[in-house]
């Protein structure tokens, strides 16, 4: 054991003569080295802290206000119009003769230390207005006016130098909570093409009755916490959407991400992990240090970065009822944890990152990996399938963990894997996209997605997973954060993994080979009957929910976003167009769509709802099925409704959150609205999602075609419905991922569903071949 292991590097013996001590020098160095590591840390998040506490200033500038400050003072001229005087007047006496005799010198340094910190102030507060200003992102693609360059030069200007992580956090603006009659306008059109004129009747009496009774006492309270808190939203949307659900989160919530689809840098198990892991360790370093580059739309623009503080470390506790309090799951954030817990065959081993003072290298990782493989053992008692209590129901499992996991051996145990960095699985039954295998997608994203429900521990922020051919993949717990903030590290992980870490002519991880590392530990369980029965209930409560998602993914290759630009269309609207056609084509009917869009532009943004069946896409999709409907116009119609509606949802003007708030402080109040009930009850059958790639700009893909992702996907949200990612990669390649469920008869036992949603490529060439015709002669 690592314990005992490092134990001997410490001994002494009681004497007649005395005590006889021995050190051991090799643990001397790594104490002295890892204390010298750890005030390096502290000094760097330190220095790190101030550079964003003054930002856009800088410290220097405090220093240069002074010398101009004093310097003034010597030429005998007072620019701060006698507040220098009144500083100095109203200092405390000293008996001091140095204080007296440099109390002049101690007023302006005090009066150009306000001074500095007003400007500070001053600049980040007129950055904050600047940011408020969206009127950029209506203008046409490609078209930029003359207000917007103004504008976009003073954002420049007034951001400062080489941001750090962090910087812009201050300066973000908040979330404005829309009026209700624009949300309600904006939800009565958006369902007025899913209902007949009856039911559209009765829902506009409902709305009507809603806005002139209790809506206004319901926004009053919305307005006074969009001021008081940092985003009126993203709490609520947190505990009500993710952490109050008592249903199993894999499939349900839980969502995945895939690794390069026609790269493999090494086939060894081992050694990819060991690099992976180690490029993950290194983007922690500069997460906690603040030292990433933010986000920035158009270069410029900043994105909140508040939900990456939460990428490692982080686990989600399951909640218990007490009393009259509501059940209800955390999220649970650590700093400065140095292991990591490793899933192999049914055992739990923890494996420590550091050593030295410094992160394990990744040859050093590679050899830790190949002993936990090379490990025969077999699992202890109910230790198989233990973390199917984390794929189950989250009740049982509340009760569970604090019936059996409170105290003793199993504490120590559970505690080690909800402290540890990431969780990782070195699964072993190879995945990935294999051409010759239409279905090698399905196979490889429901093992992301669910895998045999035992062999992820589903409550961690990631759990990162390993195949045998080299292959990796992330599964990913929601509440904490959105899918692009994963992304982001995954593209930071790939990249730096192929292109900085690199691997030998064998595939062995760079680096000597240290076997003097103490070896991986095994957590110890004793778990007892009632306990396994639990277990079990999960296990076979998870089962059945995996069982029943069908997967179908999809490589797109025809052409992609590069020649849809060329036919003066937005790829996102195009494909959801694609997507309502072919709803309509399998169903017969229209549903309520569901696109996330994101609000990071505001401070602690989240996300919002864009609802992309509108009347022009039903319009349009209607004049698909006519041929000798005029559809080249439609389509522009539908898609400039679709970029208008993803626009506002952008800038805090969308209706989902602002009505979902709305129906929280009625629930708060005891007030009951049949209109908000009826709107929150209503189903998504169409769920959809676009994870943007290649934001961070480290691989240059027209370079390097073959070093992109395939991106990832989620479970169906409705049991009778079908949720669809897609991810546009590059110019010339989109990516589906698409589930729905077996049981459900309106999506024909799923597989034949998916079959029709093959369909999207033959539309998705319609389209084009109607813009070509359109651009070339009339329609």
């Amino acid at each position: 054991m690592a314990e005992a292991h490092q134990a001997v590097g410490f001994q002494f013996t009681v004497r007649p003569d005395g005590v006889d001590v021995k050190l051991s020098q090799e643990v001397i160095k790594n104490i002295y080295l890892s204390g010298v590591t750890a005030w390096e840390k502290r000094a760097i998040q330190f220095k790190n802290g101030i550079l964003t506490g003054v930002y856009p200033a800088s410290p220097s500038s405090w220093l240069i206000v002074v010398i101009t400050m004093m310097s003034s003072l010597y030429i005998c001229i007072d620019p701060s119009l006698g507040m220098i005087d009144t500083i100095k007047d109203n200092l405390p006496h000293s008996f001091y003769v140095f204080y007296w005799t440099y109390r002049s010198v101690l007023s302006a340094i005090l009066f150009a230390t306000g001074l500095w910190l007003f400007l500070i102030y001053l600049l980040r507060y007129t950055l904050k207005a600047l940011l408020s200003y969206h009127g950029w992102i209506f203008e046409s693609h490609g078209k930029m006016s003359t207000s917007t360059k103004v504008w976009l030069s003073l954002v420049k200007m007034f951001s400062g130098r080489r941001p750090l992580l962090y910087s812009f956090q201050a300066s973000l603006p908040r979330l404005p909570v829309p009026s209700v009659d624009d949300t309600i306008h904006r939800y009565l059109e958006s369902v007025r093409p899913l209902l007949d004129s009856e039911q559209y009747n009765q829902m506009e009496i409902l709305a009507t009755d809603f806005k002139n009774s209790k809506a206004a006492q319901l926004q009053r309270y919305l307005i006074l916490k969009s001021w008081w808190g940092t985003n009126y939203v993203s709490d609520w949307w947190e505990e009500y959407i993710y952490l109050r659900g008592r249903s199993p989160i894999m499939v349900n919530s839980n969502f995945y991400i895939m690794d390069l689809l026609y790269l493999t840098p090494t086939h060894r198990q081992a050694a990819r992990a060991g690099n992976v892991v180690h490029a993950m360790l290194k983007y922690r370093r500069k997460l906690e240090r603040g030292e990433l580059a933010p986000l920035r739309a158009l270069g410029t623009v900043p994105m909140c970065s508040t939900q990456m503080e939460r990428i490692f470390n982080t686990t989600r506790i399951p909640g218990i009822e007490t009393g009259k309090k509501n059940c209800s799951d955390t999220v649970q954030h650590l700093t400065d944890r140095k292991h990591l817990v490793v899933y192999h065959k049914g055992r739990f081993f923890q494996v420590w990152l550091y050593t030295g003072g410094r992160h394990l290298l990744p040859s050093e990782l590679e050899t830790q990996f190949q002993r936990i493989l090379n490990d025969t053992s077999e699992p202890q008692l109910a230790e198989l399938k233990l973390a199917a209590l984390t794929a189950g129901n989250r009740v049982p499992w509340a009760r569970a963990r604090v019936k059996y996991f409170s105290q003793g051996g199993n504490k120590v145990s559970l505690d080690a894997i909800e402290s540890a960095a990431f969780f990782l699985t070195l699964d072993d039954e190879p995945q990935g996209y294999d051409p010759a295998n239409t279905k090698s997608l399905d196979s490889y994203a429901k093992s992301l997605l669910h895998g045999k429900c035992y062999d992820r521990w589903f409550d961690k922020s990631f759990t990162l997973i390993s195949y045998p051919n080299g292959k990796m993949g992330v599964n990913a717990e929601h509440s904490w954060a959105d899918a692009p903030i994963v992304g982001h590290m995954w593209e930071y992980v790939l990249a730096t993994d192929c292109f900085h870490l690199g691997y030998t002519e064998e595939g062995h991880c760079k680096g000597d080979v240290n076997k003097g590392l103490p070896h991986p530990t095994r957590l110890q369980w004793q778990i007892p009957k009632e306990c396994q029965d639990v277990i079990e209930t999960s296990y076979l409560s998870a089962k059945q929910i995996a069982d029943d998602v069908d997967f179908h993914g999809y490589l797109f290759t025809e052409f992609g976003k590069g020649l849809i630009k060329k036919c003066r269309s937005s790829p996102d609207a195009f494909i959801q167009l694609a997507l309502q056609l072919a709803q309509f084509r399998d169903q017969g009917v229209f549903c309520l769509t569901y696109e996330s869009s994101m609000t990071r532009m505001f401070r602690d943004g989240r996300t919002e709802t864009v609802r992309s069946c509108t009347s022009e896409a039903v319009a349009f999709v209607r004049a698909m099925e006519d041929a000798g409907a005029t559809r080249l116009a439609l389509f522009r119609k539908a898609a400039d409704k679709h970029q208008h509606m993803y626009r506002l949802a952008m800038t805090g003007s969308g209706i989902d959150r602002h009505l979902f708030c709305l129906y929280i402080v009625s629930k708060y109040l005891g007030v009951d609205s049949p209109f908000l009930k009826k709107v929150l009850s209503e189903p998504w059958k169409l769920s959809t999602s676009q994870t943007p790639q290649q934001q961070l700009n480290l691989v240059d893909i027209n370079k390097f075609p073959k070093y992109v992702g395939a991106g990832g996907g989620f479970g169906p949200v409705a049991d009778d419905g079908y949720g669809v990612s897609y991810i546009i990669v590059g110019e010339n390649l989109i990516t589906f991922h698409i589930s729905s469920k077996f049981s459900s008869p309106d999506t024909v036992r799923a597989r034949r569903a998916m079959h029709r949603f093959m369909c999207i490529p033959f539309m998705l060439t319609l389209f084009l071949s109607i813009m070509n015709k359109g651009n070339k002669l009339t329609d």
